[in-house]
């Protein structure tokens, strides 16, 4: 057996260990239905002969009723506008960026290839007998999945119902025609997971709203039979494969968020209010269960938190407009992560690197930003209105289009009259200066649960680690995810605890039998103390994650802020006998840094900002410094999918003592003091990145 097949083999079998009774039967229920769908599969050549479609109301009866307010268009800001245009223009081009990847062929994508690896799927294999995670057989199936969302064919509709040019509405029509015709029904890559239908049809219906005034509109949608059976498969297939268990994370939301929002834009089915009333009560049960009373995503992924919010409030605000909204608690629920993403959000409005992240956005009505953060409070803030402690946000196409759509702002009591710093459920809590009068200081410490469900799929083994930033920029720095299939190697080291600002005991990760923690019973952190009298704020918490060991041992950090020293203080302590501990300390990558025996220097210049650091690591144990190592993976930092940059980290080696605390501490000096072109004698980064 190759090292592929058993690297594979070894996956589902940990996986079959994390599920229970009841997922196996349901798993097993389902297999059977995706073999006997095998007859239902529609392949390329046969689309021409496929009989009339008679399961949707007749063509006068199929209108479009929720088209955008007139004028909404003029309200779009001049900024927004412009950057849609270039983008807009560059796709016209056959240019655009996916996942860290430049693509030139976006003139007549190919919806099969992956511009990674250069492999192509076979589009009129049986859609479940592919097996996505065979990088040899589909390439990176992210890549693939990425075009097929059709987001980018939003943005041309935005741009064509900004300027009414042909152009952008003729490139939509020739590209989702394609598309349409060479993804029939259960053919190829792009109908194996339930995630990508629900965020194409969000996509599918913003489409037609934008073109509603274009003259070749109905002939594309409500007139076009090929676009009416899409519309249906995809419905279908959602009613019939609703992802369960321990799948039942991010998954089951955007297939909920996408059956609901094609239920009420095109109800043109006779099942139309059926699959709405259906996909309205699983799209609320599931929110309630992937999501804390705090408003905290439960997978602990800020990426994910965003991206669920996203898939609620667009379907949200398309129920409200078909005249069957979201229930109250559903409103205040999405409400709450709003007020969330407001709360744990730096100064620059950059969230938390907690958890996988794989960039997933729902809609494209703006051009596409790195950090869409700011984007989505614009959202929030145009459905629910700000609150006084909210950070300042700036208007953009979304904001102005699904606040017009939505019409009147949600009204929801009860939120916060503070800026929150501790969600307690999850575990996070934030510790950061306040006042315009120095940079910002921004630490989030983690000492909650590790991810949601059996597998906890998108967690990391990162108990107890911390983040740092100055003035929004990564001091201490989360590494971020890098890839999910096809490197494994890599996707471990970014999973892995020595991955992360933590400590790592006798070389296991974190998990109470031993191994990669994904694959075992997740350790639990538990906040033992969190105070805040002014000038300094501590946290204080612990995790269980190291219990297998013999002897047994817990790990207990204490992180404090004095905001008038502007200092960081970081205590360890290993209680449960003698281990080998590495320790480890993530440096972003616009921070350059020397270590002369156990103390460093550190410093930064971007284009927002300049600083130094002084950190003074423990004394007991033996430090060294990395950087862009690959044999064992260390010195790395990821800005999204695809993108990995090197960067410091520094590596402290030793023997716990029981009872002995090991202290580290992070001070920030003037930034007069940054001045100097070199440190320790070579000359700095001096890299400058926007």
């Amino acid at each position: 057996m190759s090292a592929s097949a058993t690297s594979k083999v070894v996956w589902y079998a940990r996986r079959l260990r994390r599920m229970s009774a009841a997922e196996i039967a349901w798993r097993v229920r389902e297999q059977a239905v995706r073999r006997a769908w095998a007859r239902r599969q529609v392949r390329g050549g046969q689309i021409a002969r496929l009989p009339a479609l008679t399961a949707v109301l007749p063509a006068g009866e199929r209108r479009f009723t929720s088209p955008l307010p007139a004028g909404c268009a003029a309200a779009v800001p001049e900024d927004a506008r412009a950057a849609i245009i270039a983008d807009a223009d560059r796709l016209l081009t056959g240019e655009w960026e996916m996942l860290g990847v430049t693509r030139a062929d976006m003139e007549r994508p190919d919806w099969f290839r992956d511009p990674v690896t250069g492999r192509r799927s076979a589009p009129d294999a049986y859609a479940f007998s592919l097996d996505q995670r065979d990088e040899t057989a589909v390439g990176n199936v992210k890549q693939v999945w990425e075009v097929s969302r059709l987001q980018h064919l939003t943005l041309l509709a935005v741009a064509w119902y900004l300027t009414g040019e042909d152009a952008y509405a003729a490139r939509v029509a020739d590209q989702l025609t394609s598309w349409c015709r060479q993804n029939p029904f259960l053919s190829g890559i792009n109908w194996t997971s339930g995630i990508e239908l629900g965020v194409r049809l969000i996509n599918f219906a913003w489409i037609r709203r934008l073109l509603d005034d274009w003259p070749g509109v109905a002939d594309l949608f409500e007139r076009n039979d090929l676009t009416l059976r899409q519309l249906r498969w995809h419905q279908e297939y959602l009613a019939a494969f609703e992802s369960k268990g321990s799948s039942a994370n991010n998954h089951v939301i955007a297939e909920a968020a996408g059956r609901l929002a094609a239920s009420c834009a095109f109800a043109w089915f006779p099942e139309s209010t059926r699959w709405r009333r259906e996909s309205l009560a699983l799209l609320e049960r599931e929110l309630e269960r992937n999501t804390f009373p705090s408003g905290i995503n439960r997978e602990l992924a800020s990426d994910y938190h965003g991206f669920v919010a996203e898939l609620g409030l667009f379907a949200a605000v398309e129920a409200s407009v078909a005249g069957t909204p979201v229930s109250d608690p559903t409103w205040h629920l999405l409400c709450a992560m709003a007020d969330a993403m407001a709360a744990v959000a730096d100064v620059r409005l950059r969230p938390p690197r907690q958890g996988d992240s794989d960039e997933g956005r729902v809609v494209l009505l703006d051009a596409p930003e790195h950090n869409r953060w700011p984007a989505l409070l614009s959202l929030s803030e145009a459905i629910f209105g700000r609150l006084d402690w909210w950070p300042a946000t700036m208007k953009d196409a979304g904001s102005v289009l699904a606040g017009a759509l939505l019409g009147e702002k949600q009204q929801v009591s009860g939120r916060p009259s503070r800026r929150p710093d501790r969600f307690a459920g999850a575990g996070i809590t934030i510790l950061r200066t306040g006042g315009a009068d120095s940079p910002e200081l921004w630490c989030r410490c983690d000492g909650g649960p590790h991810g949601f469900l059996a597998i906890a799929a998108h967690a990391h083994a990162d108990a107890l680690s911390v983040e740092v930033r100055c003035d929004g920029v990564d001091i201490l720095a989360d590494p971020g995810t890098y890839c999910y299939h096809g490197e494994p190697e890599w996707r471990r080291y970014f999973q892995s605890t020595i991955g992360h600002n933590t400590a790592e005991m006798d070389g296991q990760w974190q998990s109470v039998r031993g191994g990669a923690f994904l694959w075992r019973r997740h350790a639990q952190g538990r906040e033992l103390a969190v105070a805040d009298d002014g000038d300094i704020a501590s946290w204080t918490a612990e995790h269980d994650g190291y219990a297998a060991l013999r002897p047994p041992a817990s790990h207990v950090r204490s992180v404090r802020l004095d905001r008038v020293a502007r200092s960081i203080q970081i205590t360890d302590e290993i209680k449960g006998g003698s281990h080998a501990v590495r320790l480890a300390f993530h440096l972003g990558p616009d921070v350059d840094a020397c270590l002369d025996g156990s103390v460093a220097t550190l410093r930064w210049t971007t284009v927002h900002a300049r600083g130094t650091a002084r950190l003074t690591l423990p004394g007991e144990f033996l430090w060294s410094l990395h950087r862009a190592e690959t044999a064992p993976i260390l010195g790395w930092y990821s800005s999204g999918l695809g993108r990995r940059v090197p960067a410091w980290t520094f590596l402290g080696t030793g023997r716990s003592t029981p009872g002995n605390q090991l202290t580290t501490r992070l001070e920030f000096v003037a930034d007069e003091d940054a001045s100097s072109e070199e440190i320790c004698g070579r000359t700095a980064l001096g890299q400058v990145v926007s």
